[in-house]
């Protein structure tokens, strides 16, 4: 219990400035680039709105920060969708890699050309598809203007309702004095902890043989 009351005492003392920035950085790490594969998001983002509950100005700060995160994701998305239209129609995966291989990017490309519109909407929902979907898209050449609306509402939906969320089950632990510190600290360790097995499972998949895994084109048809 000391540990967890610590660990609140000091988040309220660092202020929301500092869940401004892992928030933001988070966000568009994971929207933009590989290590987004490995990084705990949606806890981060739930984690971060039940601390801001805690703060006076939470109420303001959450709303703003809805706002900053879904800036942050939309322009992580365009990020890695020029980063995969650069690379041709070619990605570098990883053999035998735990999620940079062959059958997901070529699962991501077929989502992409069954579904299009959809599977970007959808994608910002599953974890690893959301962090291959702008690279493979853009490898595939997805229409851009599609793909910009898609991914557009996909970070609306996504980055506020996971903060908004966090907030408001924060605000419900306010009432038992005992319980938020002990969830605060739960969480921070959560996400503390799942980002550091994170990045060393990135180091290990990047350390794996390179496979180029080569991207079909995602026809644009009407009504998808």
């Amino acid at each position: 219990m000391n540990v967890a009351a610590g660990t609140f005492g000091a988040l309220e003392t660092a202020g929301p400035a500092l869940v401004w920035i892992i928030v933001v950085g988070f966000v568009f790490v994971e929207c933009a680039v590989i290590l987004g594969l490995f990084l705990p998001g949606d806890s981060m983002l739930i984690t971060a709105g039940i601390v801001l509950a805690g703060h006076s100005s939470g109420a303001a700060h959450v709303w703003a920060l809805s706002i900053g995160a879904m800036v942050a994701a939309i322009c992580g998305n365009q990020v890695g969708y020029v980063i995969g239209h650069r690379t041709g129609h070619k990605i570098l995966a990883r053999k035998n890699g735990r999620y940079l291989n062959y059958e997901n990017l070529h699962r991501v490309n077929l989502l992409l050309e069954k579904h299009g519109f959809w599977a970007v909407l959808v994608a910002r929902w599953i974890p690893w598809v959301r962090t291959l979907c702008p690279m493979v898209a853009g490898a595939a050449r997805m229409n851009h203007t599609k793909y910009t609306i898609a991914s557009t509402i996909g970070a609306v939906a996504w980055a506020p309702v996971l903060l908004l969320l966090g907030y408001y089950a924060g605000s419900f632990l306010q009432r038992v004095p005992w319980l938020m510190p002990a969830v605060v600290g739960a969480m921070v360790l959560l996400v503390v902890g799942g980002t550091v097995v994170g990045i060393w499972h990135y180091r290990q998949e990047m350390a794996r043989p390179p496979e180029e895994v080569e991207v079909e084109d995602v026809h644009d048809y009407p009504g998808r």
